[in-house]
Formats: structure tokens, sequence, C-alpha cells
């Protein structure tokens, strides 16, 4: 028994179709965001900090073959900065890992930190090129926000996936209640995630949304409504994950002063079965789970390690004999 036997998992989905495992390289291509830089707000999410989720070493941030990393600046002008690890680097050195593990060939190249789509349409025309171009990437996985996809970066995802690539669309939307929203400085409400969404599948271009379980206000009655809401707007995609209290951001100064509780395990893990119970079967599951470098993480320590939440999940949608969409 594993957890696909219960739900539809992303990797399980890819190996269907292309008949072989295939890996996502985390890669980071210098982008900055604009809940950062003033052009929406400064600081970030209360829980932001991106080194907690950085493919390469946390100090080190990458740039790409010909092309210096996207730093837009408040007035709107493109500010360049030479950083030192390059695109093709970090999915080398993944590449390496992958083969010591599952040995796979093929890749999805997943632009992950900060807002993957904040830089003008030819530049990410090139960053992704260089992407595609490298030896065994058949495709991309665009992380940004639902506030940061105009119709023509949309038009330019849709023109890959029209040449034959897999390419996913990944918004972070993380609770579909604005008062939420707002609680952590997000910067963008649930309507800029409909519109994005829908234009996006309007387009042919699948949506994976980013749903975070332990928001500081909400419950289980929050977590089922975002879904209901995210099935409701048509989605094809849903990661999950735990929310982390990691070092350097406002949210783990209101851990340390007792204003924030993160989740325990057991609870994580039944809301989490709760979800996938609510979930139709189509729509893939990208992650269940997420966990945080043991050096940043503050709290919950349990999301230090990935296996045993899920285990967990496992064991708790076979204690209760049911399945992804059993709830539909």
């Amino acid at each position: 028994m594993a957890l696909s036997d219960r739900v539809n998992t992303f990797g399980q989905d890819l190996l269907a179709r292309y008949g072989e495992r295939v890996h996502k390289i985390a890669i980071d291509a210098g982008f900055t965001c604009p809940n950062r830089d003033g052009s929406k707000g400064i600081g970030g999410c209360t829980f932001c900090n991106n080194h907690s989720f950085n493919p390469a070493d946390s100090a080190v941030s990458c740039g790409s073959t010909g092309l210096t990393p996207i730093l837009p600046s408040t007035g709107g002008q493109i500010r360049r900065a030479r950083l030192p690890v390059t695109l093709e680097a970090q999915v080398a050195q993944a590449k390496k890992a992958i083969e010591r593990g599952t040995g796979a060939k093929k890749y999805l190249a997943y632009f992950q930190a900060y807002t993957n789509t904040y830089a003008d349409v030819e530049t990410l025309r090139h960053l992704y090129d260089v992407a595609l171009a490298l030896p065994g990437v058949i495709g991309l996985s665009v992380g940004t926000r639902p506030d940061c996809v105009p119709e023509a970066v949309l038009d330019l995802l849709a023109d890959y996936r029209a040449a034959g690539h897999e390419v996913w669309l990944e918004l972070g939307l993380q609770s579909a209640f604005d008062e939420t929203l707002e609680r952590v400085n997000r910067g963008h409400g649930m309507a800029e995630y409909s519109t994005a969404t829908r234009a996006a599948r309007a387009r042919d271009l699948p949506v994976c949304c980013h749903l975070i379980l332990g928001l500081p206000g909400e419950d289980e009655s929050h977590y089922r409504r975002s879904l209901e809401r995210v099935l409701e707007t048509g989605v094809d995609g849903i990661k999950l994950h735990p929310l982390h209290v990691v070092r350097h951001t406002l949210l783990a100064k209101q851990w340390q002063r007792g204003e924030y509780i993160p989740l325990g395990q057991a609870d994580y893990v039944r809301a989490a079965a709760d979800l996938i119970e609510r979930t139709p079967w189509p729509v893939r599951f990208h992650r269940v789970t997420g966990t945080a470098p043991a050096d940043l993480l503050l709290a919950p320590a349990w999301v230090v390690h990935r296996w045993p939440a899920l285990n967990a999940i496992e064991a708790e949608l076979v204690r209760r004999g049911t399945r992804q969409g059993a709830l539909v």
C-alpha cells in the first residue's frame, strides 16, 4: 500500500503519462516580489523567508546564461545584479542528486523562489528557454502570485504548452479568505486568484493552487471553504503546506510573543485527510505536506522531516477506509 493508492499524486500522474519517472528540479532565477520591493508592499508576507525553501544554499541565489537576475524597482525600472550560481549549475547539481536516488532522466524546471513571472515577457522567455534547452528538461512549473500573471505572460506559457512541453502555472493563494490574506500581508485577494486561474485555464494552461493550513485566525472550517472556492473556480492541481515559523519573519516574532500557535502533526494530518477526501480524483496533488530546513525552522518541529507526515496521512486515510474524492 502506498499514498498514491489513495491520492492522485502528481508523481504517479507523470509516470503514467511519460512511462518513466519525471522529477521537478527547483531553481532560483533571482526574482524578487512586488510585496517586497515596494510596488505592492514591503517586507513581504508575515511568514515568508524564501531561504526556507530555496533549492540551493540558503545564502546563494542564481543567475542564468547571458542574463543577470531580475530585480524590479519600485519605479518600474529593471535593476540587474550579477549573482553567483547559474541556472545551468543548479540543474546539474540537482541531476546528480536525482541520479544517486531514483535515476530519473526527465525533469521539470521548477521556477520556485519568489515571483517567477515578475519581469517583462522577453526576459521571462529567455529564462524559460534556457531551462527548456537543458538536457532532459521536458517542461516548466512556474510559481508565482495570482496578481503577477498578465495576459502576455499567460500567452507565453500557453505557447510552450502548445509546442508540446509539460507546463504548469503554480499560483500561491494560501487562503480563500481575504481577511486572512490581509492579516498575513499577502497583498492580493481571492478575486485576483479567480481571475488569473480562469484566464490560464481558458488557454488550456493547467493551474496548481497552493493552500496553507494553520494560517493565523483559521481553523478546519476555513480550510474546507478555501478548498471549496478553489474547486468552484476550477483547478488542475493542489499543493498543501503546513504553516512554518521560520527565522527572520514577522510570524517568528508573533510566535515568540505567544501570539501564534502552529499546528501539531496530528491536527495537520487530520485536516489534510479531510481535504483529500473532498477533492475530486482528477485533481492532482503535487504535495500534501512541506518541510523547512532545521537551521531556519523555529516551529513546528515535526516539519523538519517529510516522511513521518506523509506516512501519517496515508495511515489516516487507511484508518478511515477512504481515498481522494470519497466525499465529493
